[in-house]
């Protein structure tokens, strides 16, 4: 299993913001979503494009890719249009001691 890789403190990412932590060569866009933590490849699988470029939505937990406007659910990467169809990849995320942590667990 890798390591866990530090995100930020709880203070710096609040409710509707988001950002991108690194993990080895795997660029993880963490999101909080009324106060949950929830990560994502920062990947579009329908193009290989930063999902973080787009807007997230904090009202209905969504995410979209600016190239083409694919959407995807944070909560679980779920693709939720076209032309995306495969989802995201999501990976876990933990809080301890108010800092946000996540992995590539693949």
């Amino acid at each position: 299993m890798t390591d866990w890789t530090r995100v930020c403190t709880t203070s710096e990412l609040l409710p509707g913001e988001s950002t991108v932590a690194w993990d080895g060569d795997t660029p993880i866009l963490v999101v909080n979503f009324d106060g949950t933590y929830y990560a994502l490849e920062d990947r579009c699988s329908h193009e290989d494009f930063e999902l973080s470029a787009g807007s997230f939505d904090a009202e209905d937990a969504t995410i979209e890719c600016v190239l083409h406007g694919a959407k995807f659910d944070v909560r679980d990467g779920r693709a939720l249009c076209p032309p995306a169809y495969e989802p995201a990849v999501n990976f876990p995320v933990k809080v301890e001691d108010g800092v946000v942590w996540t992995r590539d667990d693949r």
